[in-house]
């Protein structure tokens, strides 16, 4: 839990500014670009001295690389361990589920050229990337609290949510004007809607997780709450709570509250307005002790 707090503050309230802060000088720097995402590469091309220039080079690749490599990896093993190994291939050598990685590999690269083919910015991926995330949300949040869900609720809403939201992006301009910002929030409204009435559905039609598996995992995560009411008390745990008590719902709230106060009270300090970046640091702070204190109830 900290490491994960450590890592949403890091990632959302710090990590964004130096790229804020850059991409408001180049608007002022170069502004007459067709490519506003380009103006990045001019900026450290002209201002950066020689040195820092290729550091800076050397650190994109290791980004883009670094990136490729995991998602590549990542892919293939889900492809080989969680689908082919599971349920086509299940007494072949490790030599053929090598081979067998290695295909898949390949097949995942060339998948993903066909996709970047029909995206023109980089932005236009992380709109689709959004959209398509938003269907499957609600069913990973909850399968820590409800037994019922299974696997086939997590599959069916992530082939909904990819279809809904390629249909809806792809027939979204003949709805809304061009740069409207509605567009990307009717997008994920349709897209949740939708994949949340097939996941449902889907979850009632198939059988559950065997009991077995069930009360494994119980034993192994212990995550309580009433959801988990028939299984608990199955495993011989009875009626346990949520872990950090009726109120750990007030650590999801504090964690929005400091994370989005934190950036935008780093984002104040930078333009000026100190006083109310003070007040937003100090309310970030005052949430940050919130879960802190649950922390601390949590292990006495």
């Amino acid at each position: 839990m900290p490491a994960t707090l450590c890592f949403q503050a890091a990632h959302y309230a710090l990590r964004p500014w130096p790229w804020i802060v850059t991409g408001l000088a180049t608007l002022l720097l170069y502004p007459d670009l067709a490519d506003r995402e380009s103006g990045y590469v001019l900026a450290f091309r002209d201002l950066l001295p020689t040195p820092w220039r290729g550091f800076m080079l050397a650190g994109f690749a290791a980004a883009y690389m670094s990136t490729v490599a995991t998602q590549l990896n990542w892919g293939a093993s889900y492809l080989v361990n969680d689908f082919y190994r599971r349920f086509l291939r299940k007494d072949r050598s490790e030599q053929h589920y090598v081979a067998i990685s290695r295909g898949a590999t390949v097949l995942l690269f060339l998948a993903s050229i066909l996709v970047t083919w029909q995206l023109n910015s980089v932005e236009q991926a992380w709109r689709f990337l959004l959209a398509m995330g938003a269907g499957t949300g609600l069913v990973l949040i909850l399968r820590w609290y409800w037994w019922r869900i299974n696997a086939w609720s997590e599959i069916s809403a992530m082939t909904t949510s990819l279809v809904v939201s390629s249909i809806a992006t792809a027939t979204a301009p003949a709805y809304f004007r061009k740069g409207d910002p509605n567009t990307d929030a009717a997008i994920m409204l349709v897209t949740v809607a939708a994949t949340t009435v097939v996941w449902l559905a889907v979850t009632f039609l198939t059988r559950p997780e065997p009991q077995h598996v069930l009360e494994d995992f119980y034993r192994r995560v212990r995550p309580g709450g009433p959801g988990w009411a028939r299984i608990s008390r199955a495993a011989g745990f009875g009626r346990e709570p949520i872990p950090g008590g009726a109120l750990a719902w007030s650590n999801w709230l504090a964690g929005i509250v400091a994370v989005y106060c934190s950036l935008f009270g780093i984002g104040k300090l930078i333009f000026g307005a100190s006083g109310m970046g003070l007040a937003l640091l100090a309310l970030a702070g005052a949430a940050f002790a919130w879960i802190a204190r649950s922390f601390r109830e949590a292990k006495s």
